[in-house]
């Protein structure tokens, strides 16, 4: 029980102390989605709410096979959204399968 109300609180304060730390990588979601077709040729790949008694937010992946490059934002009731993860090399899975299918870029 112990345990379980430390890892609440560190992911808490983590929550928490994330947006400020991300602002930068901040702006509305209109501006951060046209950036993410235009610069790196992305579209929205998968997506969810992900909700608390506070407030819920949209968690977006977007991701080009053509390019390799993929972006995770979060976007909050206000239509802010943040850039929360980026990398390369994105592979898309099988429905069912754990087997990895590579995308074209490498």
């Amino acid at each position: 029980m112990f345990r379980r109300a430390i890892a609440a609180c560190v992911l808490f304060g983590m929550a928490v102390a994330a947006p400020p730390a991300l602002a930068g990588n901040c702006a509305m979601r209109d501006t951060v989605v046209e950036r993410l077709k235009s610069k790196y040729s992305e579209a929205l790949a998968a997506g969810g709410l992900q909700g608390n008694q506070a407030a819920t937010s949209v968690i977006e992946v977007w991701a080009s096979d053509e390019t390799g490059t993929f972006t995770v934002i979060v976007t909050n009731p206000h239509g802010i959204s943040c850039v929360v993860a980026a990398g390369t090399d994105w592979f898309r899975a099988l429905p069912g399968d754990s087997k990895i299918v590579p995308g074209t870029a490498s």
